[in-house]
């Protein structure tokens, strides 16, 4: 398989950023990390390998960015500094790393697909409700969609417009036009070890998705199936097979 490591610079975030990159061809898949925010944590996880027959035969292109989560909601600083950080990554995705691997992929107008585990779960759904033309799909396993939990209960307007539980129930008019033309999300969760809260906001974040019919599907594995690397790669296998085949 051809991996390559970038260091990517990014202006929004004032360094240089890590990504990770696997395949020669095929759709682009963004690897947004779990809470670690490791760009080879895929690899490291065993994802990658999981995924080798379809990016070994063109189907898929793989980029596993790291993240800021560290500065951001993981922080323990003000809940708004957490936002802006936040922000600051959100641009780097937008600016920096959209275009970078559009060029890489010789096309400067390719849907990117989006995905993550935990965590990363959360960025995929933001990212694709909020760029519905860039991410066409994303497949989102075990995440969090309230990010109060991560803010002490506190909102203001940057938290609340990265927060899916709080705007998608106002979405409408063309932005909601916007995000049901374009996007799909697939909402993966187990109901066992360590799901708890994911598995009560995948299901409040998918009955959102089907009041404002915005093309989704809502997968709830059973009670077996641990908040864990072994079942998000069972998961990935199932889900991203039906999309890029």
């Amino acid at each position: 398989m051809h991996r390559q490591h970038e260091m990517i610079d990014s202006p929004s975030l004032g360094r240089k950023v890590h990504l990770w990159k696997f395949g020669h061809w095929g759709a682009p898949l963004m690897v947004f990390p779990s809470a670690a925010g490791f760009a080879h944590e895929w690899d490291a996880q065993g994802m990658i390998a999981a995924l080798a027959p379809m990016i070994n035969s063109g189907k898929l292109k793989v980029y596993c960015p790291e993240s800021n989560i560290a500065q951001s909601w993981s922080a323990k600083n003000d809940p708004a500094e957490r936002a802006r950080q936040h922000q600051r990554y959100e641009r780097f995705i937008m600016s920096t790393l959209t275009p970078w691997i559009r060029m890489d992929c010789n096309s400067g107008s390719v849907p990117i697909a989006a995905t993550g585990c935990s965590m990363g779960g959360y960025f995929a759904a933001n990212f694709a409700l909020k760029y519905p033309e860039v991410f066409h799909y994303a497949l989102c396993m075990s995440g969090r969609y309230n990010v109060t939990h991560f803010t002490d209960g506190f909102s203001n307007l940057d938290i609340y417009f990265n927060n899916p539980l709080a705007y998608v129930p106002n979405l409408h008019g063309e932005q909601l036009e916007r995000t049901r033309s374009h996007t799909h999300l697939t909402l993966v969760c187990g109901q066992g070890a360590y799901e708890e809260g994911c598995i009560e906001e995948t299901i409040a974040l998918g009955r959102l998705l089907q009041e404002k019919r915005i093309p989704n599907f809502i997968d709830i594995w059973g009670r077996e199936s641990r908040h864990d690397w072994d079942w998000w790669r069972q998961q990935a296998i199932k889900h991203l097979t039906k999309v890029f085949g």
